[in-house]
Parts: C-alpha cells; structure tokens; sequence
C-alpha cells in the first residue's frame, strides 16, 4: 500500500491524500490551495494524479480547503462515488456551487487585466455548472456505518467535532494476506465547544494521518475565549462602535451567533442590531437547523429551555441580497457585522472592512487561523495599511484577536488524540500544518515516546 501526500503536506492548506491499496486509487480529500494568488490558479488546476484512475473520493467535511477543488476533478475526468456523512454532503453542494459561482466572477476580474496587458483570457479553474455535476456524485453515509468502498477496504465515519458533519475516515484494509488500520483524522475538534459533539478518539489504529494545524500550541478553554469576545463585544459596543467579524460560513459564523444569543439571553449585552451578511452562511445555517440531532447535550437544553433557537433571536438580521447587504453601511451606531470569507479574501466582507476600517471607534475581530499572504493575515498581524479592491487604507480600528475560538484541537488535545491509540501505533504522519508546528508536536510525541513521527512533503509518498 501507498499513501501519497499531495496537499496539505508542509502547509494548511488543498487536503489530497492518494492511496493505492489492491490494485484501487481511493483519495481522501479534495481540497483547494489558499494562499498567494498568483500561486493558486496553477496548484489547483494541475493534480500530481490522473483523476479518471481514482475509483473513490473520501471526504471528511464541507470545508473548502478540504473539499473545494472537487468540482475541477470532475471537469477532469473522475466519474466514481463520492463518500461524506449526510450533513456533509448537504453543506459541500451549497458550498461547491458557492465557489463554482466565485471562480468565474473573478476569472472575468482577471480576464479583464489580462486584456488590457494583451494576454489572452484563462478559463475558470471550474464553474457553477460544473459544481453541479460534481454534486450528482455525493454518497451519504451515516457516522458508524461500515461500508466497503474498494476491494478488501471496509471504510467507516465518525464524528471528528470540527464542523457539523465532520469526520475521522477509518479505513480497515486487508491486503496480502495482512490486516492494517489507517485512521485519518480530517480536521480535529476541540472538547467542550458549543453546539458541536466531542472528537471520537483513535481505537486500534496501525496509522494516523493526523493534522497538526495547532501542534505547537494550547488553546485557552472555550469559556475564556467566550469571556474575551463577550468583553470585546461589550467594549466596542460602550464607545459607540461597530464589530467586523470575518468569519467561515459553515461551522463558525453558527458558533458565533450562538455565542451572542446567549450573552443576549444572560442580559450580558444589550439587543443591538445583528447582521449574517453572507447568503452562504445563511443557508449552511438553514442546513444546520435541519441537522439538531447532532448538536450537542448543552445546546439542545439551550433550545429545549426556550432560549432562543440557538441560531436566530429577534435583532439578528439575514441578509441574502446585495440591497439589504448595502443597507448595513447606513446603520448609526454599534452594531455587529458577520461575512465572509473567514480569511477576508473574497465576499462581502471585504466591502464591510473598506467603509469600517478606518474608523478607530470600530473592532476587527479576527477569531480564526489566517492563512499567509491573505488580508485576514495582514489584519491579525494589524499592519498599519492594508489594501482591499486594490486601494489602500490606513487601518485605525482596533484589531482583535480571539484564537480561543478555534475549531481545531490544540497541542494538547493532538497530544491525547495520538496517545489514545498509542499501543498499536506503527506510525503517525502529520500533515495539514506548517513546520514549526509540525515540529513542536513531533518534539512532544518524542517525549512521551509515541510511535515514529513523519513530517511528508508535498509529493512524497510511504509505502507501508
């Protein structure tokens, strides 16, 4: 058996693991690379494989660093089954369809300065359409199902506590005459976080492919992080001004207008206006409405307790279209502001950030990692200018930085979640990280002496 680590190897993000197993090709992933634009068209259209080989797509969860380059392997050839947990599959179609919508809004961007330098125009890296046919494929599976995907591989889901629907992928694979375990984290989750369940632990494991995202810190407990963004929210709110959060629409803008509906519940913030100013955030929160079964013990009794519906309360305003998204900038004092995208790159949210940027009465809540050479970066690193739509602006809001909010597992969490299955362990590969996080865990598995530790390339494979 190989493993080939295609994405998501010495870097966060484009996840692409390619397997080879009994004469199969099954890829676990199909994530898009973010990060300097002028490096992400190619990375993403040119896949070190071919697609019509592969003969199965595993995928852990909607994100679209994990997810988002699944339309452009369809476009190339791969016909097979895609496998995802239910609510993944519900959250991936709006999500491809979104980015589908995206690739060619800014291709025609782009097409237009390639016309004016004489260069001719490049197509899409994929299309809306194209997402649409990508979507045809999906496969639900229900968490715990044990299912064979390929000859002799019986493949199984559990909930990894990321984002709704999110998984660990366990892959049981009995070739030559041997029996291997090969658990596949996806994205990990963190204990005790609002409305999600808790990661389910590695069991009798051979392997770990493991993400490493905070391998070389802790996270502060949720209820500090909760405490530090309610103060925040508060302080913004006392002098008058308004809160800009760019946030992920699956998974954290529904885990911060939770938060808010219960500091509004507690009467720890006054009813000021809310805006959901992302018409995918929106319905991914329709789809978590549909999915309340897989919350978690504490905000199912939030909901049971008539506090609010978790997800809406009566000063929390939706805005689908580009009128009532326009209508936010004529709000007169505080207010809070949630868009995307989560890395301030693309969306509405860079229109917000524009007309508040230079305002100091006004907060830039930064609550999640930020990708290198992204404007979310730029703003968590609080340079003095930034440019947004290619102008520049002095940046005079506040900037600040909540990383207790993190959907991702922590050094110390990553550090339990190898251990768990620590007697079986031939092997851990890390992956979905950059290296001095890479290697402060690698450096902590050392000391508590947790099977060989690998940092892949992009590129490499193992045989084992």
């Amino acid at each position: 058996m190989k493993i080939h680590f295609l994405g998501a190897a010495r870097t966060v993000t484009g996840s692409q693991f390619l397997m080879e197993v009994n004469g199969s090709k099954i890829l676990l992933e199909c994530g898009m690379f973010q990060g300097k634009r002028s490096d992400t068209y190619q990375i993403n259209q040119n896949f070190l494989f071919d697609p019509k080989k592969v003969d199965a797509l595993l995928l852990s969860h909607a994100h679209i660093d994990h997810s988002g380059n699944i339309p452009n392997l369809v476009k190339q050839g791969y016909s097979k089954r895609i496998y995802a947990t239910e609510a993944t599959v519900s959250l991936a179609k709006i999500m491809l369809k979104d980015s589908g919508y995206i690739q060619e809004a800014d291709i025609q961007y782009v097409n237009k300065k390639r016309a004016r330098r004489g260069e001719p125009p490049i197509e899409p890296l994929y299309t809306f359409e194209d997402a649409e046919i990508a979507c045809d494929l999906f496969t639900s599976v229900k968490y715990n199902m044990t299912f064979e995907v390929t000859k002799d591989v019986l493949v199984t889901f559990v909930d990894s506590g990321h984002i709704l629907g999110s998984a660990s992928i366990i892959l049981d694979i009995k070739e030559n005459g041997h029996s291997k375990r090969i658990w596949f984290s996806g994205d990990i989750g963190r204990d005790n976080l609002p409305i999600l369940k808790d990661p389910v632990m590695p069991e009798n494991a051979d392997y770990l492919i493991m993400e490493c995202t905070y391998g070389d810190k802790d996270h502060r407990d949720p209820e500090m992080a909760f405490d530090e963004f309610r103060e925040v929210i508060s302080k913004t709110i006392k002098r008058g001004g308004k809160i800009i959060i760019p946030a992920f629409a699956v998974g954290r803008t529904q885990e911060l207008v939770y938060f808010l509906n219960q500091m509004q519940a507690a009467n720890d913030i006054p009813s000021i206006p809310m805006f959901v100013d992302s018409p995918l955030a929106i319905n991914a929160t329709d789809i978590f409405k549909q999915y309340v079964h897989l919350f978690d013990d504490e905000t199912k009794n939030f909901i049971l307790e008539g506090k609010h519906t978790a997800l809406s309360s009566p000063n929390l305003k939706y805005t689908r279209s580009v009128e009532e998204s326009k209508a936010i900038n004529n709000i007169k004092g505080p207010a809070v502001i949630i868009s995307a995208s989560g890395m301030a790159e693309t969306g509405r949210i860079l229109h917000h950030l524009r007309n508040n940027i230079e305002n100091p009465l006004n907060t830039i809540m930064i609550v999640s990692w930020q990708a290198p050479q992204t404007l979310g970066r730029r703003l968590a690193e609080r340079q003095k200018t930034v440019r947004i739509f290619g102008q520049l602006f002095e940046r005079r809001a506040e900037i600040a930085t909540i990383g207790g909010l993190s959907a991702h597992a922590g050094q110390d969490k990553l550090l339990q979640y190898g251990a768990a299955t620590k007697n079986s362990l031939k092997g851990i590969y890390l992956v979905h990280g950059e290296e001095n996080a890479a290697q402060a865990l690698m450096d902590k598995f050392e000391e508590v002496h947790i099977a060989p530790v690998y940092f892949p390339e992009k590129s490499e494979y193992v045989e084992i």
